[in-house]
């Protein structure tokens, strides 16, 4: 082989060994991730395509009004999903749902995000427990969320919504 044809060849494996590394890195930080309910809307709908973060939890906390993906076991035979929320109640936290509105330590909570003007059902000074979180849904009056299954256990978090790709007039971080 000659000099010419071993420098290609080198060059060619550089280029395939930088692209590998980059595909590691990406799939250890990164998991994406299709929206396939309404749950989110207005913020998320069906065939948004988003990025999450799968290390954001390990290198911070948990935020309110953070948005998050997460293993539930919906009961039956269909095992555990992922499912998208927003946070929100942390370790700590009293929530109450009653007429319509959201209470967080007794304080009224002003949601401009919310597809519905209210958010059903009645929940009243609920503690949320020392490693999990109260979530809910943007579309409250179809989401199945924490006001129907309970808290949930912050290790079944897979991460957090970072980015949305698609679709490409709203892409943009979360």
């Amino acid at each position: 082989m000659n000099a010419e044809k071993k420098e290609n060849l080198k060059g060619l494996l550089i280029d395939l060994l930088i692209a590998v590394v980059i595909v590691a890195v990406i799939t250890i930080f990164l998991r994406p991730t299709v929206v396939r309910q309404t749950s989110m809307e207005p913020s998320l709908e069906p065939g948004d395509y988003l990025l999450v973060s799968r290390q954001a939890y390990r290198l911070g906390d948990f935020h309110r009004g953070d948005v998050i993906v997460f293993r539930h076991d919906e009961g039956g035979s269909t095992g555990k999903r992922l499912l998208i929320k927003r946070v929100i109640g942390l370790p700590g936290d009293v929530i109450t749902v009653t007429d319509g509105a959201l209470w967080i330590n007794g304080s009224k909570v002003k949601e401009d995000y919310l597809s519905d003007a209210a958010t059903p059902g009645e929940i009243y000074n609920l503690r949320v427990p020392d490693g999990q979180l109260f979530v809910l849904g943007d579309h409250r009056s179809v989401s199945m969320d924490s006001r129907a299954f309970g808290c949930i256990s912050k290790q079944d978090v897979k991460g957090r919504a970072v980015l949305r790709l698609f679709p490409v007039k709203k892409a943009g971080w979360i």
